[in-house]
């Protein structure tokens, strides 16, 4: 057997719920009809998935830190299999949802975005609904009526072509003795223009979010949990300093003003344990 040759310069990274693998294709003289990624599962390596490219993102990985160790073997168009690729190990990251303590959420982190308003297929209602876009205290506000599912942005007509914001409105009893941590979890986005959001805390600009690309059907469907579930969830988890919070009343703000609509799983603040 003419074994194609074997990939080199493996490297891989661990995300929330994620890793993602990358190497050093194989010369264009080998006619690859697939890389094949296996992972170390109770002792032997299991088939992780196929690619075409020198990349692949292992998901489903949960949101407790676990190091796994993978290998990559090349295919060619007969069939030919080379050695396996040197072993790279990785360990997807914990969500601060697992590692933190809830001090304020509208949502539940679980995947799904059923339990907010309109959802799940109520987005042309968000106009009338929601005229001065989204305001939620937590605590006093209830998610099923006043937490829309979909943040809109002006890309997306039927929400009239503009910049739309969400307000999040929460609580502390004294200022926090560590930086706290933003998750914010999306069941999914638009496909090709999910695009970014100013975010502001206490009135104070911390940063621009940039949302990954989805698939689109989040915006008439709520669970991004069931097998073949054509959704594509994506996580933000970000410090935010303990100087830009206050005791009492404290305000989160998402402000909308690139690109299209993200669908939520849930908003949180997390205090550090």
């Amino acid at each position: 057997m003419n074994r194609p040759p074997a990939i080199t310069e493996l490297t891989g990274s661990g995300q929330l719920g994620t890793i993602t693998l990358d190497w050093k294709p194989v010369s264009w003289a080998t006619v690859v009809d697939h890389y094949a990624v296996y992972v170390l599962a109770d002792g032997s390596y299991e088939l992780a998935g196929k690619t075409v490219y020198p990349h692949f993102v292992h998901r489903g990985l949960g949101f407790t830190g676990v190091t796994r160790s993978y290998r990559v073997v090349t295919v060619d168009a007969a069939g030919n299999r080379s050695r396996p690729s040197a072993t790279v190990a990785a360990t997807n990251l914990t969500s601060v949802t697992v590692s933190g303590t809830s001090l304020a959420r509208v949502g539940e982190f679980d995947g799904k975005g059923s339990e907010l308003a309109l959802s799940p297929g109520g987005y042309a209602s968000y106009p009338t609904r929601f005229p001065s876009d989204v305001d939620f205290t937590f605590g006093t506000s209830t998610p099923s009526a006043d937490w829309s599912y979909l943040l809109p942005g002006p890309a997306d007509k039927w929400a009239g072509s503009k910049n739309h914001r969400a307000t999040f409105r929460f609580d502390l009893a004294a200022v926090p003795a560590q930086d706290l941590d933003l998750a914010l979890w999306l069941i999914d986005s638009h496909a090709s223009l999910a695009g970014t959001a100013l975010l502001t805390v206490n009135g104070t600009e911390v940063g621009r979010l940039t949302f990954a690309n989805g698939a689109t059907k989040g915006s008439t469907i709520a669970d991004s949990t069931y097998p073949g579930s054509p959704l594509k969830p994506s996580y933000l988890e970000k410090p935010l300093s303990r100087a830009l919070f206050k005791e009492g009343p404290n305000v989160i703000e998402l402000f909308k003003d690139n690109g299209s609509w993200i669908a939520y799983d849930a908003l949180g603040i997390y205090a550090r344990k």
